[in-house]
């Protein structure tokens, strides 16, 4: 049976992580934004097989500023933690358990946005740098979202899931496509933070 309490790892730089996620495929998976856990929040990802392959599970109140990516098995893949005393949102992203050291990637809110427009910057590393590594742009009213590298092109994209014959499934389900040679787990953290942009985790 699935462990239900995160086990951690030492944390590791990005020039140093390899990760299994990785795929030579285009990869869907399905995301139903609600946890396993009883009372708990957070959001379930399953594989184009049905099978769970990652799990976030918040013990404390909904929206919290710290949660934790894991696999089936309860092991931390990202820490997530919302910094204080930034005024339109900053998240940091580290590796497996904990927020010690220097992040693996950080998330920025951009303070204003309109559809379409990219509400999100995302860099690699803690680098203070101008433009960014990857960008998230909102693409409806909902739920629906991209991201896109820094030369533009789509390297993943959630949507609401639909049937075969159109029917959605509601705004608790979504679908996520990723691209080849993306890691598949560090799309799922940004999901993840965009859930918690939007009060859902």
């Amino acid at each position: 049976m699935a462990k239900i309490y995160p086990e951690t790892l030492n944390n590791s730089s990005p020039s140093s992580f390899s990760s299994p996620y990785m795929m030579s495929t285009r990869e869907t998976f399905t995301i139903w934004m609600k946890s396993l856990v009883f009372h708990g929040n957070g959001c379930t990802v399953f594989n184009s097989k049905g099978e769970i392959v990652f799990r976030v599970d918040n013990y404390q109140e909904k929206n919290s500023n710290e949660v934790f990516l894991m696999d089936l098995f309860g092991k931390v893949l990202f820490s997530i933690k919302k910094e204080k005393l930034r005024l339109f949102g900053r998240w940091s992203g580290y590796l497996s358990g904990g927020f010690k050291g220097k992040p693996w990637f950080q998330v920025r809110r951009n303070w204003k946005f309109s559809r379409g427009d990219v509400i999100c910057n995302v860099n690699l590393g803690c680098e203070e740098i101008v433009g960014s590594c990857y960008k998230i742009q909102q693409t409806d009213k909902k739920s629906s979202f991209r991201v896109s590298n820094s030369s533009g092109q789509l390297v993943a994209q959630v949507k609401q899931k639909q049937s075969s014959k159109g029917f959605g499934f509601g705004d608790d389900v979504l679908t996520l496509e990723v691209e080849p040679h993306v890691d598949c787990s560090f799309i799922v953290a940004l999901v993840t933070i965009c859930g918690l942009i939007k009060r859902r985790l």
